[in-house]
């Protein structure tokens, strides 16, 4: 006989494996971190034994469930803001709280706490997206767990990086030291495409494919991304993507809410795994997306939780439930996504979309011995019926609770036996998270009087791009200028004609900074108006950065329509004083030396300050930002402005 260092038996064994073996009764045999030999258990007991052996008690034992998607240390923030619209719940709230809060100790705290509710859930292997994502995976190899652990990388500043080259930094020194760990895949995560730009979704995808590791991502998630990714670049999300490279890596995309035929396709052809998050995207009304067609093409399809913060819970038997139903009520087909499917995708399927179904997703020889054992036989899931051979998924998927999962193995090694947590102590965990919440709380009960809430809270906010050099320079002859633009090399792509009416709205915290409320008259060849739009525009209160001559590198600002008239907005934002400013601004678009600047040619007319030449560039990252600053210093040369008049004031700054 072979002699191995566990045996479990007399269970009723779900392999989830390519042929959907079941034994019953059935053994299965470990020898280190994976499994030996799974079977009939009096042919495993007749050709192994060992120092320990494990009665199942006919309880199903299956693979552990791999949750594709979540953000774990975000059970901090769980009921932190529900029943609202995403920009509030993300801008209001969850930004907010995470710049203020996150840190390596909140991370790591909340990556025990998901870990423990998981665990007792019966995941052992999860895909995370977060910030401090190096503590997060410290945290869950400690505790024992599986996970694909993505560093976050974003255009806006994070909680751990100001810049996105030192998120892309953070993630390749994590990718260097971690990979080949022994539990934890380490990871690259471009936030999305609205919160990336190309050159950061091309440099993610390249980090990738150089060390063969997973890139995780969010695809397609609402409709408002959809329109606007076909309104500014003409095209779908995910051909979009392709154009970025987004494929040559090994692609994790959640959601995929909204997406083609056309889009499965390239999805499945390109090896791209999706993870599926029903509850998150009913509770945010981002919608069903269309699972039955994904599985049909042959997509690798799993399922995830999304973050404690957006669902409000990590119960995998939950979201397999939802799945199911929601196919079967959307497609109009009772048949669609029947038990079995479904818990292949909570298992086999959701470790292949993780690029990780080599070591786990099956109970299989060679696989790593990640396995739960489930009771099927209490009140709310009896009586039980032998008739149908798939009544056992049935039950699981359709009856089966999350308190009915007793044991946990991860890697060969229990993390749960009986229900009792191995290596954790819940009540301290939970101690520690009350102390959090109350520092939350008495944060966001300060920001109720904040500007920013208010904002968002009217609606259609969002986050305009993070960072925008820009140089001012008071002239004498503005026309002189205009006259050497056109009549160079330089490029034009557009030119527009704006009379702009501002009004300024301080208020006595000048932490809360500026809010503009603008109304842009577009005027046409001959000075007559052609529209008209409003908006609202809040400044933060201080620059970032200056470089030489007066080049000034600005903060983030949030836009949002303004669709009421002024007196609605002083009343709502109830500000202190207020400044007006009237202008008379020839705007134009051109390419110099192969980047993109807007040039303004601006009149100030109330008050009477004067004539000026403005340029200015969106930027994203610190070296882009050091390289534009002396094309614009350059430019302003170019064109005959004196640089001695240069000034890093904004118009309000003049007149205030």
């Amino acid at each position: 006989m072979k002699m191995v260092d566990l045996i479990l038996y007399n269970a009723e064994i779900l392999t989830m494996d390519q042929d959907f073996n079941v034994f019953n009764p059935g053994a299965l045999a470990i020898s280190g971190t994976g499994i030996e030999a799974v079977g009939i258990e009096s042919e495993i007991l007749q050709e192994f034994s060992a120092p320990t052996l494990v009665d199942c008690k006919n309880k199903i034992l299956m693979p552990g469930f791999v949750n594709a998607h979540t953000h774990v240390p975000m059970a901090l923030l769980r009921g932190l803001a529900d029943d609202l619209r995403l920009d509030v719940w993300l801008m209001g709230y969850m930004m907010p709280v995470e710049r203020e809060f996150v840190s390596p100790d909140f991370v790591r705290l909340g990556t025990q706490l998901s870990c423990a509710e998981m665990i007792r859930s019966g995941v052992t292997s999860f895909a995370d997206m977060y910030y401090f994502e190096e503590d997060v995976a410290k945290a869950t190899a400690e505790i024992g767990m599986r996970a694909i652990c993505s560093q976050t990388v974003l255009k806006f500043p994070t909680p751990d990086a100001q810049f996105y080259e030192e998120s892309l930094e953070m993630s390749r020194d994590f990718i260097m030291r971690w990979k080949g760990h022994d539990l934890i895949v380490p990871s690259v995560a471009p936030h999305a495409p609205y919160t990336c730009t190309a050159e950061i979704i091309r440099a993610t995808a390249a980090l990738a494919a150089e060390f063969d590791v997973p890139l995780h991502t969010h695809l397609a998630e609402t409709v408002v991304e959809v329109e606007n990714m076909r309104r500014e670049n003409r095209m779908p999300v995910i051909p979009y993507m392709k154009k970025q490279n987004l494929f040559d890596a090994k692609v994790l995309a959640a959601h995929c809410v909204h997406v083609d035929d056309g889009e499965i396709h390239t999805l499945f052809h390109s090896g791209a795994g999706v993870a599926h998050n029903p509850s998150s995207n009913l509770k945010l009304s981002s919608g069903v997306a269309p699972v039955k067609r994904m599985l049909e093409v042959g997509l690798n399809v799993g399922i995830g939780t999304d973050g404690p913060a957006s669902n409000n819970d990590l119960d995998m038997f939950e979201e397999m439930r939802l799945t199911s139903f929601l196919q079967k009520g959307f497609s109009g087909d009772p048949t669609a996504l029947p038990a079995r499917t479904t818990l292949l995708m909570a298992t086999r399927l959701g470790a292949q979309a993780l690029h990780i179904g080599h070591l786990t997703g099956s109970l299989e020889s060679g696989k790593r011995a990640d396995m739960i054992l489930v009771d099927i036989d209490p009140l709310h899931n009896s009586p039980r019926f032998r008739h149908d051979p798939n009544g056992t998924y049935a039950q699981i998927v359709y009856a089966a609770k999350a308190t009915d999962v007793k044991d946990v193995m991860v890697n060969g090694k229990w993390l749960m036996r009986d229900q009792q947590i191995l290596g954790l102590d819940e009540k301290d965990l939970l101690l520690h998270s009350r102390e959090y919440a109350k520092k939350i709380d008495q944060f966001l009960i300060h920001r109720e009087s904040s500007i920013l809430s208010k904002l968002v809270a009217i609606g259609g906010t969002s986050e305009e791009e993070s960072f925008e050099i820009q140089l001012k320079v008071r002239v004498d002859d503005p026309n002189s200028l205009i006259g050497r633009l056109l009549n160079s090399d330089i490029e034009i792509l557009r030119k527009r004609h704006y009379r702009e009416y501002d009004i300024y709205f301080f208020f006595p915290d000048v932490e809360q900074g500026i809010l503009r409320y603008r109304e842009d008259e577009f005027l046409d060849e001959q000075g007559k108006i052609e529209q008209v739009r409003s908006r609202l525009t809040l400044i933060g209160p201080t620059s970032e950065d200056k470089f030489e001559q007066e080049v000034l590198l600005s903060r983030s600002r949030y836009l949002a329509p303004a669709t009421q008239s002024p007196r609605f907005y002083r009343e709502y934002f109830k500000p202190h004083l207020e400044k007006v400013i009237e202008k008379n601004r020839m705007r134009y678009l051109v390419r110099y030396k192969e980047v993109e600047f807007f040039i303004n040619f601006d009149h100030i007319t109330t008050p009477e300050v004067g004539h000026f030449i403005e340029v200015k560039s969106r930027t994203w990252s610190r070296q882009d930002a050091e390289m534009k600053s002396q094309l614009i210093t350059e430019l302003i040369n170019f064109l005959g402005a004196d640089l001695h008049e240069a000034t890093s004031d904004d118009y309000i700054e003049m007149v205030r």
